[in-house]
């Protein structure tokens, strides 16, 4: 008879079930408030607000202290490691602003994306040192769930083999480090949508990509129903002359994960990937809506795409929070709508259309 090394105990499985269903709720999505200082500079800098630690606390304070009604909507919020550890200005820890209104905090774990050596402009993410230190804290502190984001590109010869065995085993081992220490590891292996690429071609990346991730977290024992996917939607290039329709899209994203994720993840929480607020919102009803049964709860991980007309209305003044706050619940009702797909369009914000697009995005 073989032998296996115990992973998990029975009891630590249940609490990781226990958390991703939580976060996977009907109705129910994630805000990833995670920008690096370097990342949430860049916001800040588009409503000429200072990067300071404490306009960096007040912003996510008018995210957190929103009514709430937001937990209605939001399950999970992504965290900066600097913002777990903040408070409001009445001296409560945000975990605890958040966990009040039934809304678990979670942190983000990696420290960037680095070049690969060896590749055409391809990354790897570093971090993995220390981390099981650092899980711990977290977990101390109030997280229940991490999130840790690779990078793939597609071009002419990339993404390489390379690229995807180092990134997939890189978040298999930083799902294997969290697990270990009570947090859900949200799996972020992210195929970026800089290019001329067609639909067909992202949905085939996209497939070869969360292949070798699911290989990877195989190959490291991860408890794949204390885990959640963050995929990228399948969409053509950014620079694509051919159009496709919000079906197109939804056809190809369901079809790359019926292929590929296994039916005993929980939940697959997309990212935004630089769509416009609308465009990431009708994308995710029309995956919901999209024929067929799937055995995952589909539904959404947006920083951009939840933040965009907050930062607009908000412009870093204090008269503006409620607005800025109306601004957040309205998109996050429309999002929670189109995890069932029951959105019926038409919900615009404070920043209008805008593109959330950034080149090479990485933070």
């Amino acid at each position: 008879m073989p032998e296996f090394a115990e992973y998990l105990s029975k009891e630590k499985q249940d609490e990781l079930r226990s958390i991703a269903q939580k976060i996977t709720a009907p109705g129910k999505g994630i805000l990833a408030a995670d920008e690096s200082v370097g990342s949430m500079g860049k916001r800040l800098a588009n409503i000429s607000v200072e990067n300071t630690e404490e306009n960096r606390r007040r912003y996510r304070e008018v995210l957190f202290s929103t009514d709430p009604e937001l937990g209605n909507y939001v399950s999970g919020v992504i965290m900066f490691h600097e913002t777990l550890f903040q408070k409001d200005k009445n001296g409560k820890f945000f975990v605890d602003v958040l966990k009040e209104k039934g809304i678990l905090p979670g942190i983000k774990v990696d420290k960037g994306v680095v070049p690969l050596a060896g590749s055409l402009n391809e990354c790897t993410t570093q971090g993995l040192d220390g981390l099981a230190e650092r899980c711990a804290e977290y977990k101390k502190a109030g997280a229940e769930f991490a999130k840790w984001r690779c990078v793939l590109k597609i071009t002419a010869n990339t993404p390489s083999y390379q690229a995807m065995i180092e990134n997939s085993n890189v978040l298999a081992r930083y799902a294997s480090i969290c697990q270990q220490n009570g947090l859900v590891p949200i799996v972020e292996p992210e195929v970026l949508p800089d290019g001329e690429h067609d639909l067909e071609v992202s949905q085939k990346v996209t497939e070869q990509v969360l292949a070798f991730q699911y290989k990877a977290l195989a190959d490291h024992h991860i408890f794949l129903e204390g885990t959640l996917l963050k995929p990228n939607m399948c969409t053509p290039g950014q620079s694509c002359s051919k159009k496709y329709t919000h079906e197109d899209l939804a056809k190809a994203t369901i079809a790359a994960l019926s292929r590929c994720v296994p039916p005993s993840v929980p939940g697959v929480v997309f990212l935004s990937g630089g769509q416009s607020e609308e465009d990431a919102t009708i994308n995710l009803d029309a995956i919901n809506s999209f024929k067929g049964k799937n055995p995952w709860a589909l539904t959404f991980s947006y920083g951009r795409a939840l933040q965009t007309s907050v930062l607009a209305a908000w412009k870093g003044k204090d008269e503006n929070v409620e607005a800025a706050q109306g601004e957040l619940l309205k998109r996050a009702k429309a999002n929670s709508e189109a995890s069932m797909g029951k959105y019926a369009g038409g919900v615009t914000g404070a920043a209008g259309g805008q593109s959330n697009f950034i080149a090479g995005h990485a933070y």
